[in-house]
């Protein structure tokens, strides 16, 4: 370990500055041939994500699950499911990477549960309005027999977010009818969480990414929600009036949510200043997610409107403005993000040229709507500013290789729930979750040493492998390589933005800690400023930089 690389653990505000890499368990490293990533998988490939330069890990869910939804519908909070490993496994997984310098955080998930969670099949086992049922979300249902739903919400992954019993109550259920929603009202789930995130805290994690953090409270009663009539008298979209735009869903974005944080964030305290929360928070507008984020509450919240934002000067110098000034205002970082498990990787997205619906996914029938060049400069491109920001970065397990989304997936692979819960209608985001290509000569690229792989691997990811990158300089991988070192030797994560006049509107121009960032988001070259240029998204020759690209330059 360098000595830069122990200062970084020695920091307790290491979250304010640091760049972490998201690791997805079942598509990272199989490491037992049976063609599912595991945690010995990952382990052995620490040392490549220590060379990247990140300073922490965050591993999407490995806890015991019937995996319907890849592992967020979680059976044991403190078991490790058999795919993955053992606790031992993860012990050896926590120590290796704290080795080589990098902290670990984990998700938790924590708005519903398996319905093969013990909690809930006692709660099926048992009366209505027993005990056991209290801790998830009960109702009778309308109608002269109860035969209709409790309320009329609808399923994230499409259909009814209510599933009835023989006994004829319904229970809720936000996301797939295996995944019931927890009473986050019930003193008992509130506690048993507090044990949950100790059990971790007690075994050496640094902290916790929360899912669905802008759930699990919901408005008392359960009320009727209309985001097609209040679309309407807006004159928005109904999918952005369902979750961003006027008054609370009564499934999300309740006040009452803050409490369980305040809670929650003295529990990491009594483990010291270094450990941390981080909020997957879906809320708009930014000045409203830094309740999020306020000091006593949760320690960063992923930036999400700048994860959408499209590529466009002006949407993205507002967002950076937004976002820097909304966090600021509760002395929190931005934190800045571009892809992970749930959206399509943005070496696709940027490269999208024609509508595709929102949620729809990237599949074979609209592939014709993908430059896959032009999603690559620009993915590039953005990821040199987003590096250049201060505050803290995610990154999502492959997009250093500079991976597209995986479009022509078979049906009879998809693994998805949105998929089969709207026939078909949304891909989802199986093309975002596929292996990784480590070795470009081996069985399922490197991935597995068997040649076995959960989803079907793209043969021409077979040229991304990780080994052909490496001594590739003008590689994907080498470009994040020299910005991360870039980015920790001139400390951007911890300094300042200053925009820079004297550039178009169709570019962005700022600099931070003496480094001077352009990129060019128009159609015509743009003439730089003299100095010597320390990274480019991509290679240009002479004095102007070409459209969909950026640079780092330090001025003579």
């Amino acid at each position: 370990m360098t000595p830069d690389r122990l200062l970084a653990r020695d920091d307790p505000a290491w979250w304010r500055h640091a760049v972490i890499y998201q690791i997805y368990p079942r598509s990272f490293a199989d490491g037992d041939g049976d063609g599912i990533g595991d945690l010995a998988g990952i382990t052995s490939r620490l040392p490549s994500i220590s060379e990247l330069g990140v300073d922490a890990l965050w591993l999407s869910p490995f806890f015991t699950s019937p995996q319907n939804d890849g592992g967020y519908d979680v059976a044991d909070y403190v078991g490790v499911d058999p795919l993955f490993g053992s606790i031992e496994d993860f012990d050896a997984l926590l120590d290796r990477a704290h080795e080589l310098g990098m902290r670990v955080i984990i998700d938790i998930v924590p708005n519903h549960s398996s319905d093969q969670h013990a909690w809930f099949q006692a709660a099926l086992a048992a009366a209505p309005g027993s005990p056991e049922r209290d801790r998830y979300l009960f109702r009778e249902g309308r109608g002269e027999n109860g035969e209709l739903a409790p309320n009329n919400w609808t399923s994230t992954f499409g259909g009814p977010a209510w599933s009835r019993l023989p006994d004829g109550q319904w229970y809720l259920h936000i996301f797939d009818s295996t995944q019931p929603d927890l009473n986050w009202r019930n003193e008992r789930v509130r506690s048993d969480f507090h044990d949950i995130l100790r059990f971790w805290l007690d075994r050496g994690v640094d902290g916790f990414r929360v899912d669905v953090a802008h759930g699990m409270i919901k408005a008392e009663g359960l009320p009727d929600y209309h985001p097609h009539e209040f679309a309407d008298r807006i004159g928005v979209d109904p999918s952005v009036a369902l979750t961003k735009e006027g008054p609370n869903p009564p499934y999300m974005l309740q006040r009452e949510l803050h409490e369980i944080w305040r809670e929650w964030r003295t529990v990491v305290e009594e483990y010291g200043p270094d450990r941390v929360l981080c909020a997957e928070a879906w809320v708009e507008p930014l000045t409203r997610l830094a309740d999020w984020v306020r000091p006593d509450e949760m320690h960063q919240a992923f930036n999400f409107s700048y994860l959408e934002a499209p590529w466009d000067a002006r949407a993205l110098r507002a967002t950076i403005d937004s976002s820097i000034a909304a966090f600021g205002s509760v002395g929190a970082p931005s934190t800045w993000v571009l892809s992970n498990h749930d959206v399509v990787r943005h070496a696709t997205r940027f490269g999208i040229t024609s509508a595709v619906a929102p949620g729809e996914g990237i599949g074979p029938r609209n592939a014709d709507s993908v430059d896959a060049a032009l999603g690559l400069a620009r993915a590039r491109a953005a990821t040199l500013v987003m590096l250049s920001l201060p505050g803290s970065s995610y990154l999502y397990q492959g997009e250093e290789l500079g991976l597209p989304e995986a479009i022509d997936l078979p049906d009879d692979a998809r693994r998805d729930p949105s998929w089969f819960r709207t026939g078909g209608e949304r891909y989802g985001r199986d093309g975002c979750r596929v292996p990784l290509p480590w070795e470009a000569a081996d069985p399922a690229l490197g991935f597995s040493p068997t040649g076995a792989a959960w989803l079907p691997q793209p043969e021409d990811w077979r040229a991304l492998a990780r080994d052909l990158q490496s001594v590739d300089e003008l590689s994907t991988l080498s470009l994040y390589r020299s910005a991360l070192s870039a980015r920790r030797s001139r400390e951007l994560g911890a300094g300042s933005l200053e925009w820079l006049d004297g550039y178009p509107a169709t570019a962005l121009a700022f600099r931070n800690s003496g480094l001077t960032v352009i990129a060019n988001l128009g159609r015509d070259p743009l003439e730089l400023p003299e100095g010597t240029r320390l990274v480019s998204s991509n290679p240009f020759a002479g004095t102007a930089l070409p459209p969909d690209h950026c640079v780092w330059i330090l001025e003579d």
